[in-house]
């Protein structure tokens, strides 16, 4: 991806030094920042080293950082893909249809577009599916709506996720830095666990895009929130078509949806009414998006600015005392207050 490089813009130190403060608050051994405004690469910096080794390689260009959550940005592409192609007639549709083994009276009501809103309502009990609410009204975020959503990726296209991002978006612009790992390499970060067997730290052996097994390089991510605001264009060619990343990024969540909630679109987190629970600043203006992961891994596009911003962290989970969504708002905030300089 031929981007513009800059030296490192002073009006955006105040974000590296956000990003510095929220290293020394969470338990980790490196971090990073990538921001592009106007086309171009204005602000990048690496902190520390990989893991807490004495020998650990020190943190840099081709490091890459477990994402988390932030994967869901590329699961929700893939829905987006058979959505376009015609694999997924609409999002309206119950879950069934495409999945029809999933026949607890739980799972009638829940459409697709409750999976990629997290207002399914459902989570798991043991081996139950239980209700928690009627869908399409409240927010919560479980992995029973996403691994759904993988399902029906795989049964209606007949390709994993990773398929799809390596044959639509990785392969044409020569991403070698975002993938699904089973076995650790050096370039990857080992992530700084709160205590010794932290029951929700996963490790999986499957590459299909499935698990939370995603290593993505900090200016790999920085790429992949600028395609998105490029809408599929780059370098005067268009990737993929412009309607497969407007309906990712485009407001989704029910209507009934309770006011306080989040607002997704394909399972991005879109800004549109102020909500209560959003993960985004107050400052960042409408019709952004972000995700972040449990890893504190975030990725905030602002096309009102022309500008995305990268953060990553080897770390896992939030320290006692640390408050990790009013660490993300004013990550937005900071971006903001730093762009109108």
């Amino acid at each position: 991806m031929n981007l513009h490089r800059q030296h490192n813009s002073p009006a955006f130190l105040p974000v590296a030094e956000h990003v510095a403060d929220t290293f020394e608050k969470v338990i980790c051994t490196g971090a990073s920042t990538f921001i592009i405004h106007r086309d171009s690469v204005v602000f990048e910096q690496y902190i520390g080293k990989q893991s807490a080794a004495e020998d650990a390689r020190l943190v840099q260009a081709d490091t890459q950082f477990h994402v988390a959550s932030v994967r869901k940005t590329y699961i929700g592409f893939a829905v987006s893909y058979a959505l376009h192609y015609g694999y997924i007639k609409s999002i309206d549709d119950k879950v069934t249809c495409y999945l029809p083994d999933l026949d607890e009276s739980e799972w009638k009501p829940v459409t697709i577009r409750h999976l990629l809103t997290h207002t399914h309502g459902l989570k798991k009990e043991g081996r139950n599916t239980v209700c928690e609410f009627e869908p399409g009204t409240d927010w919560s975020y479980k992995q029973i709506g996403v691994e759904a959503l993988t399902r029906l990726v795989k049964v209606t296209t007949g390709k994993s996720v990773a398929e799809i991002l390596h044959e639509t978006v990785f392969t044409p612009l020569r991403l070698r830095e975002s993938d699904w790992y089973a076995e650790k390499n050096e370039r990857l970060v080992d992530v700084i666990l709160r205590y010794e067997e932290d029951e929700d730290w996963r490790t999986s052996e499957g590459t299909e895009g499935d698990k939370m097994n995603m290593y993505v390089s900090t200016r790999e991510l920085a790429y992949w929130g600028y395609f998105h605001l490029k809408k599929g264009k780059i370098n005067g060619k268009q990737i993929v078509p412009r309607e497969i990343i407007d309906m990712a990024v485009s407001l989704q969540s029910p209507a009934a949806l309770h006011t306080d909630a989040p607002q997704n679109g394909f399972l991005w987190f879109v800004k549109d009414l102020p909500a209560t629970k959003t993960e985004i600043g107050p400052l960042v203006p409408k019709g952004s998006y972000q995700l972040l992961g449990f890893t504190n891994a975030t990725v905030l596009v602002i096309p009102e600015k022309d500008l995305v911003a990268v953060r990553m962290f080897n770390s896992f989970g939030s320290p006692e005392g640390y408050d990790y969504l009013a660490d993300v708002r004013s990550f937005g905030d900071m971006v903001m207050k730093c762009v109108g300089k």
